[in-house]
């Protein structure tokens, strides 16, 4: 035995008294832990104005959302909507590993990924963002079932907006006008001169012109470059965002978000905006967008609860956004009236791109023509 073991008795000697006593005085610790959170979530909630609001869903699922929408109390539908959205139409997310668009630059010599909309180093080496915007130049595809959605509901009078991250345009080209639609990292709509001074504007066509030219584009007045109306890192997103979110969010009873990994401010903050009584549902591959740690410590906070034991409002449906709205409209009975408008809407698409390759091949025919014949 070692110098300090004929201390040990008196240790354990110790120990029965500490576990002898009596488990009233264990609960009335855990009693009083209890009372202190409690009071604790109720001084933040009154403070912050986080206290839960009432559970409006009978079941935090998709069939409780569509019971919701089917009862007539859903009449203000917001939409926030990513990248996801449009990966069926051929165009890459952002941050799917393998897939997404930051994954597949390395041909564009980056110092890294989001450097191509970064506008410090656009203005400084603005080949590789016309390079890729060749490729993904809006009118090169077709909306998806999750735009015809939107649309639909629209149709119905239930959206009340669509707050999109997306600066291809799908949204527009599915039907939702101006009104319709927050674009709120900008838009291929419009381009202006970069420069302060002269920010003189310029058309989706002229601008369309140049990127399919290979010519970098450059203001016709002050040969400063000309960028399209995309929010890049370190710019300010449209005041229209900031403006329309004070009147919108307060007023929704249905927060619907699709295809957003909830990961770029200030939209990602728009979850916490709604009232704490409107549900929100969570169309995506995988969960997002859940509460920090300190704000789900004391059981509230802005951010999606799906799965704890105080979780009243949120529904995550993990699947594809096509699919996840496809099934929604199944439970709503919208179903055949989706596939249908789908189905319309892209033969119409596909006659007019027809019709203008006629035109272009026609003209293309004529000028060789003529050119021959001098």
């Amino acid at each position: 035995m070692s110098e300090e073991d004929p201390k040990r008795p008196e240790v354990e000697a110790d120990k029965p008294d500490l576990e002898g006593q009596s488990d009233d005085s264990s609960d009335e610790g855990e009693a009083s832990g209890d009372t202190e959170m409690d009071f604790l979530r109720s001084l933040f909630s009154r403070t912050l104005g986080l206290s839960p609001g009432d559970k409006v869903l009978d079941e935090l699922t998709l069939d409780g959302v569509a019971r919701y929408i089917k009862s007539g109390k859903c009449k203000s539908i917001i939409c926030m909507v990513g990248a996801g959205i449009s990966t069926s139409a051929g165009i890459p997310d952002f941050r799917s590993p393998g897939t997404g668009l930051y994954a597949n630059l390395q041909k564009y010599s980056l110092p890294y990924p989001e450097a191509i909309f970064q506008i410090d180093y656009f203005k400084k080496h603005p080949e590789p963002f016309f390079a890729l915007a060749r490729e993904l130049y809006p009118g090169q595809f077709k909306p998806t079932v999750c735009h015809y959605f939107m649309k639909l509901l629209k149709d119905k009078g239930l959206l009340q907006r669509c707050y999109s991250q997306n600066i291809d345009t799908l949204e527009r080209v599915a039907g939702l006008e101006g009104e319709d639609l927050i674009e709120a990292h900008g838009t291929f709509h419009t381009s202006h001169c970069v420069s302060f001074l002269c920010r003189k504007e310029f058309s989706m066509d002229w601008m369309k012109d140049k990127i399919f030219s290979e010519d970098i584009p450059k203001c016709d007045s002050c040969g400063n470059l000309v960028k399209p109306d995309i929010v890049f890192f370190g710019e300010n997103l449209p005041a229209r965002f900031f403006t329309s979110m004070q009147t919108d969010f307060p007023r929704c009873d249905l927060l619907v978000i699709m295809g957003t990994s909830l990961q770029v401010q200030p939209f990602a903050s728009l979850v916490s905006k709604v009232s704490n009584s409107c549900p929100r549902l969570l169309i995506n591959m995988e969960k997002t967008g859940q509460s920090e740690f300190g704000m789900g410590l004391f059981g509230f906070g802005g951010g999606m609860d799906f799965d704890s034991d105080k979780a009243y409002r949120d529904v995550a449906h993990i699947s594809s956004c096509d699919d996840g709205c496809m099934a929604l409209a199944g439970l709503l009975g919208w179903k055949k009236e989706l596939e249908e408008m789908v189905k319309r809407e892209h033969a119409l698409i596909d006659s007019k791109h027809s019709k203008k390759k006629e035109k272009e091949a026609k003209q293309s025919s004529e000028s060789t023509g003529a050119d021959t014949g001098k």
